[in-house]
């Protein structure tokens, strides 16, 4: 059984929530084909009451900026003190967040 952090074939997206602290990892591309998947795990992530909400993206190897959009729209709407914390995201996902919300405050960026 191929695990989260092997990329999923043919521009596939595995999402599964992370056993050690709350929230998910990401494996594969966020694009047109595999949008709902990522928003209806966006939506979760708002939904949680947890303060802090990890998004493991070690394992994705591309975010299209309508994805992006939807990661900083969603982390616009959490209610005040809380925060998505992104970890090894690729590079094109953190310049697209500073070039177009360089004060979203609610999301911090951790490695790569």
């Amino acid at each position: 059984m191929p695990t989260a952090s092997s990329a999923p074939p043919g521009g596939a997206l595995r999402l599964l929530p992370l056993t050690d602290r709350p929230g998910w990892q990401a494996a594969g591309e966020v694009s047109l084909l595999t949008r709902p998947a990522w928003q209806q795990t966006l939506d979760r992530v708002a939904r949680t009451d947890e303060e802090t909400c990890h998004l493991d993206l070690s394992a994705v190897t591309f975010v299209d900026v309508a994805g992006v959009s939807a990661l900083a729209m969603t982390a616009q709407g959490l209610p005040r003190g809380r925060r998505i914390v992104l970890e090894e995201p690729p590079a094109t996902l953190r310049r697209v967040l500073d070039l177009f919300w360089p004060d979203l405050l609610s999301v911090e960026v951790m490695g790569r």
